[in-house]
């Protein structure tokens, strides 16, 4: 028999929100702009076939992965819409590899453009890639000023089809919060514009896109014909100052049992270092999920669960299976019981936001961390 994923610690999916969401974005965006559902690493933590198939139900157009891989993963779970690989594919095993499972692999150079060619040539095909652009991120893409004879060098080559350009804005999310007078946003876009603008006429022939999420929801210049939309398509907003009107669904949830019910007197250490002595005498309850799960050590005695509604505190340290919940003022709890560590619980909702703000690091972390040890239960 196999145990149930519900034993001891897993995270709820709720694909009807990913639906809800991808719908939500793609009216904001209107008609005349495609919408990719980005499902790297493994849907954000969601699972990636899962939310594909969501996005998709809401009218996502196309996929964002960022490896070989995952494209294929998505090709063998039946999905037959256009996935673009947004890492860099280098040797001809992989870019073989990304031809034959129909997967649009990106390019910084004309070395993979070389490559591609030879691969279509020999099957008597087209492939089709994207180029990517670096128009200030420092990390893959031509740079802004050889885009143009980069291209008349792909347009020399027969078997390759440029059906697309795009380039990734750095610091959009931050901006959102620190506005300047003349914000490294503005400056990118900039930048994009001008190489489309002397690419003239060949321009129209590609689809162009720039946009993250933040881009997405902050302004409508940086949507071009595709938007690639990320963490709003799980339901959060890449800042706070940026929530508004739309209805975004967070879809995640993680939750765990209480293993066991301990009552233990004033000054006892608790876990790993006793970096917790109870102040009082307390009841604690032990929960089978740890860092080995993807909850960081540096929240050790920072954050707290919910159960029917009601907030425990977290004490002691985190450890790679176990964590420690003093429910001193809520006795009743009993073993077996369900806490929530993220989501919502009644009128209780834990952000992945409220992690980071304790621990120093950012939603797109928190919520690619939760490992395989987790079942996904899809709701």
């Amino acid at each position: 028999m196999n145990p149930d994923p519900r034993s001891r610690a897993w995270v709820e999916v709720d694909t009807k929100g990913i639906e809800n969401n991808s719908r939500v974005l793609k009216n904001f965006i209107g008609k005349d702009c495609l919408l990719m559902a980005v499902v790297k690493a493994d849907g954000y933590g969601h699972g990636a076939e899962t939310v594909a198939k969501a996005a998709l139900m809401g009218g996502a157009d196309s996929l964002g992965v960022a490896t070989l891989e995952e494209g294929i993963q998505l090709r063998n779970a039946g999905l037959k819409c256009q996935i673009l690989i947004l890492g860099n594919l280098i040797n001809a095993e992989e870019l073989y590899s990304s031809f034959c499972w129909n997967l649009i692999p990106t390019i910084s150079g004309i070395r993979e453009a070389i490559i591609c060619n030879n691969i279509a040539e020999n099957k008597n095909k087209r492939f089709a890639i994207h180029l990517k652009v670096d128009t200030g991120m420092t990390r893959l893409g031509c740079d802004c000023n050889k885009v143009e004879e980069l291209i008349t060098k792909i347009d020399c080559l027969e078997n390759i089809s440029l059906e697309g350009i795009y380039s990734h804005l750095a610091i959009a999310d931050q901006e959102l919060q620190n506005s300047t007078q003349k914000s490294f946003t503005q400056i990118q876009l900039n930048r994009f514009e001008k190489v489309l603008k002397d690419l003239g006429k060949r321009n129209k022939l590609l689809c162009t896109h720039l946009a993250n999420s933040a881009g997405t929801l902050s302004d409508s210049r940086l949507h071009f014909d595709m938007v690639r939309v990320g963490l709003s398509l799980y339901g959060y907003f890449p800042v706070n100052d940026i929530e508004s009107d739309l209805n975004l669904t967070p879809a995640l949830k993680v939750k765990a049992r209480v293993t066991l019910i301990r009552d233990v007197e004033k000054g006892i250490g608790v876990g790993y270092g006793h970096m917790f002595k109870t102040k009082r005498n307390s009841k604690l309850a032990v929960v089978a999920i740890g860092y080995a799960d993807g909850v960081s050590r540096a929240l050790s005695g920072k954050i707290s669960a919910s159960i029917d509604g009601v907030l425990v505190p977290q004490v002691g340290a985190i450890a790679m299976d176990q964590m420690v919940f003093d429910i001193t003022d809520k006795p009743d709890i009993k073993t077996g019981q369900v806490l929530t560590l993220l989501g919502t619980d009644g009128e209780v909702c834990i952000s992945p936001q409220n992690w980071c703000d304790l621990s120093g690091s950012i939603p797109w972390e928190v919520l690619c961390s939760f490992r395989n040890r987790l079942p996904r239960v899809v709701t």
